[in-house]
């Protein structure tokens, strides 16, 4: 006897499945289509060079001024960076196919975990992905249902989610307001440990926290201090050590997570830096660092190279002020409001979402790539097109940003 099944019967779906992916292939239409409508949004342009203060866009002629990376250093495509990538490459591979502690920790990690312990002056750290990595992977190894966790307001994405998945109670603070912190230490004082968690610097509006009134709050109140650095790491403070060198509170914040991903070369990958005991078991619990592949070969080589080059000299750094303040008072001249001060975002406020998108779209005719922010990437209403100055851009580079802004402001009533 031959038993034969007829496979058009047996793998064709079901019709209630049919159905089912009908009815919510409409709702996901419908919801984007609400997002068009609300002019927020977010298309990707397509670049089709390097990244650098010079690129190529697909569909544009000619060169590119880029004002919208987090290049802040420009060493993205610095040639000892990118060749350091290539040596790792060629040495260690193109990935490790595993995570660290089965059979993915090579020396070249361990070494770049070494000089970024370093650089930031603190014990130990520890490697990860992406900075929203580590932030995803601290707070629920670190607290527990005995502690709490005091958090800004305005504090990024990856935080507020990290955040969410421990089981500490959980207490918000005004955006930078040292005395709602202090309601919320005093409310909280019942608890074992008790960690104050900010931004070092605010991506969306480039303000920086008033990190000696968290410290000194904080030692009156017994708590622990946490920054994220993304924003800071490599060009604020003297030696561009970040937001704690440059209001001299280096001993006095616990806890660092930062990015390899824009000052430090710009590839991807991040990282937590603190006292041994807790970086010690972050290894062993952390689960982002724990289940996810190491850190690819290249991506280490290239940031190594770019620390190295900030443990040898603060010259890059250092261009960073005058450059900012250029821009920054050349926009405020025109009529433009900036948000934030002397850091090298510069959000040029608009409040619409669909003004943000269309001038951001006049000045890539002009030949400025800057993008237009809106909800939910930042509160309704206060859309915007952030603007981030490079050491890699020119005096010339950056006077034909402010023409562009002025062009385009003109034409849009923005300014007069």
């Amino acid at each position: 006897h031959v038993l034969v099944f007829d496979w058009s019967i047996t793998l064709r779906p079901p019709r209630r499945s049919y159905a089912a992916l009908a009815e919510a292939r409409s709702i996901l239409e419908n919801e984007l289509d609400g997002i068009r409508v609300a002019g927020t949004w977010k298309g990707e342009r397509i670049i089709t060079s390097k990244q650098g203060p010079q690129i190529n866009v697909d569909g544009s002629r000619g060169t590119i001024l880029n004002f919208c990376a987090n290049n802040y250093l420009g060493l993205s495509s610095h040639p000892e960076v990118v060749q350091a990538g290539i040596d790792a490459l060629k040495t260690y591979g193109a990935g490790l196919s595993s995570v660290r502690f089965i059979c993915g920790t090579q020396d070249l990690h361990k070494n770049l975990e070494q000089k970024l312990a370093q650089f930031h002056e603190r014990e130990d750290c520890i490697l990860y992905a992406s900075c929203f990595d580590a932030n995803a992977g601290l707070f629920e190894v670190l607290l527990g249902p005995d502690d709490a966790v005091l958090s800004d307001e305005l504090n990024h994405a990856s935080i507020i989610d990290g955040i969410r998945l421990c089981r500490a109670k959980r207490l918000r603070y005004k955006h930078m307001d040292l005395s709602d912190l202090e309601t919320k230490l005093k409310e909280s004082q019942s608890s074992r440990v008790r960690l104050v968690v900010t931004d070092g610097v605010f991506s969306m509006d480039g303000d920086v926290a008033p990190l000696q009134g968290i410290c000194d709050l904080a030692e009156q109140y017994g708590a622990l201090v946490f920054i994220d650095e993304c924003h800071a790491t490599g060009f604020l403070g003297q030696r561009g050590r970040g937001t704690d060198e440059l209001l001299g509170v280096m001993n006095r914040v616990h806890i660092v997570n930062s990015t390899l991903g824009k000052a430090l070369g710009g590839a991807a990958g991040g990282y937590t830096v603190g006292p041994k005991p807790l970086i010690d078991l972050l290894r062993q619990r952390s689960r982002p660092y724990l289940f996810s592949n190491s850190l690819p070969p290249p991506v280490v080589g290239c940031a190594t190279r770019a620390v190295e080059l900030l443990l040898e000299s603060n010259e890059i750094a250092q261009t960073m002020t005058a450059k900012t303040m250029r821009f920054r008072n050349k926009m405020t001249q025109a009529g433009f409001t900036i948000s934030g001060s002397a850091h090298p975002i510069c959000p040029v406020m608009l409040g619409d979402a669909r003004l943000a998108s269309v001038m951001a779209d006049d000045m890539l005719k002009l030949g400025i790539y800057v993008i237009g922010f809106s909800y939910p990437v930042v509160p309704k209403g206060k859309a915007r097109i952030r603007v981030q100055i490079s050491a890699a851009h020119t005096d010339e580079d950056i006077d034909r940003c402010v023409d562009a802004f002025i062009q385009t402001g003109r034409k849009h009533g923005v300014v007069s």
